[in-house]
């Protein structure tokens, strides 16, 4: 095997909200390489990094809105989110537990704080992750994957530490979220000094994000807290090493190598294809949501 280097280690932008329920630095796309031909199958990471919530009887997030030709990838450090959507799926994503919507054809898509988490209030940090789908499945049936902590499959180190698979593989180890094409999804949970190889193809997109503490990558990059490392396409291992306790999500995933044609909240493979989300967004075709 050889080593997958650091391209670059990308610091958290100045962050914005997305309704009033979700603070988030954007890591994908953005300026520092990090943009959807660059990332691709991952056409956006917004990172909630952890922000106090004071207590509201009504809860804060995002009203009803549609999405097509992509799957939306919820994971709960902390707090606590409620989701629903026009195709029936739905439910409450708790701390540790993930939420894998495809909205392929269309859905209607709306998520909040847990309401009565957000009546206590707290800490919340969540990562929402966009994953594309390949052309032949962008029109396919909606599903959702509620995926709690308790089904993932665990590597353990021990004293070490652990990784939490939530997709893909890890030493043997399948994750139980069912993918379109290959991707890789987990949090790797070490101790300090706890040091770890991972190994994925070298031609896959592959990427981390130093949710809380502080890692070494290949013995000589330091990447702290709310960071995103990129690694080069050349290579297939890299270790990082826990500095200080550490939560890091790792995302790795195989590119589609197709066109993309991002549109607010669609994304297909041409303008027309876009067109047509509209046209069917506005003529009731992704179902009915109430707000």
């Amino acid at each position: 095997m050889s080593t997958k280097k650091v391209e670059i280690v990308v610091q958290p932008k100045t962050p914005h909200f997305v309704g009033d329920g979700f603070r988030v630095h954007n890591f994908i796309p953005s300026g520092f390489r990090l943009d959807i031909q660059r990332m691709d199958p991952f056409l956006m990471l917004d990172y909630n990094s952890k922000y106090h919530f004071g207590p509201t009887a009504t809860p804060r997030g995002v009203g009803v809105h549609p999405h097509r030709g992509f799957e939306t990838v919820t994971i709960a450090y902390k707090g606590r989110v409620q989701h629903g959507d026009s195709a029936g799926g739905g439910g409450i994503i708790g701390e540790g537990d993930v939420q894998w919507m495809t909205a392929a054809s269309g859905v209607l898509h709306k998520e909040f704080h847990e309401t009565e988490w957000a009546k206590e209030g707290g800490i919340f940090q969540m990562v929402q992750l966009w994953v594309n789908l390949p052309a032949k499945d962008k029109m396919s049936k909606p599903k959702y994957q509620a995926i709690k902590n308790s089904e993932m499959k665990i590597v353990d180190f021990g004293e070490n530490g652990f990784v939490e698979v939530i997709a893909g593989d890890f030493n043997g180890e399948k994750g139980p979220a069912a993918t379109f094409t290959p991707v890789n999804l987990m949090n790797a949970k070490l101790k300090k000094g706890g040091k770890e190889t991972f190994t994925f193809p070298e031609n896959f997109n592959t990427g981390a994000l130093v949710i809380e503490g502080n890692m070494l990558v290949n013995e000589q990059e330091n990447v702290p807290t709310d960071h995103f490392v990129l690694f080069e396409n050349e290579g297939e291992d890299f270790t990082i090493e826990a500095t200080e306790d550490s939560i890091i999500l790792i995302l790795s995933g195989e590119p589609l190598h197709e066109t993309i044609v991002p549109h607010g909240p669609f994304v297909m493979n041409s303008k027309a294809e876009i067109m047509q989300a509209f046209d069917d967004f506005n003529t009731g075709k992704f179902g009915y949501l109430e707000d």
